[in-house]
């Protein structure tokens, strides 16, 4: 007999009520986390050619097969050396590029620049369900929040 009151159901109703929302949730997420960067790369890279074409083109250019692979890591890199919120705001560095690799549009204040909205509309917001975060083990969490392919947040929940 399956009871509504488990874990389970509330995590899946939780994510059903966030891809109504438009949050992207696919019953395979877990499987493309990338443990080893603490990203979601598939959707860092998303981002990045859906928002910046020219600047991925360049380290397209500059790094081949291995763009994807590189941009993770010098993410990875930037997020360890400065913190989540300083990445969000200010983006990170790469070389050969004159500006640093926007990772999320904010809501802007006014809706009169078209550029923007397009930008903020094409972030990538992900839920993820019992997101596996270590390399060494399989300890997860129940839910895992990302924005363009960034944790942001995490979710462990608990029924009497």
């Amino acid at each position: 007999m399956t009871s509504i009151h488990t874990e389970r159901a509330l995590e899946d109703e939780i994510c059903r009520d966030l891809a109504a929302a438009g949050w992207l949730h696919e019953a395979g997420d877990a499987a493309r986390y990338d443990r080893a960067l603490a990203l979601f790369p598939d959707d860092v890279a998303g981002w990045i050619q859906d928002t910046q074409p020219e600047a991925w083109a360049s380290i397209e250019q500059t790094h081949g097969a291995y763009a994807r692979k590189v941009v993770s890591e010098r993410l990875r890199r930037s997020l360890t050396d400065h913190g989540t919120l300083h990445v969000l705001r200010q983006g990170f560095e790469m070389l050969g590029l004159r500006r640093p690799i926007a990772v999320a549009q904010f809501k802007p204040a006014l809706a009169m620049n078209a550029e923007l909205q397009a930008k903020y509309a094409a972030n990538r917001l992900r839920v993820v369900r019992q997101l596996r975060y270590l390399q060494h083990n399989e300890n997860c969490l129940d839910l895992g929040l990302f924005v363009n392919g960034i944790p942001v947040a995490t979710r462990e929940i608990k029924t009497d």
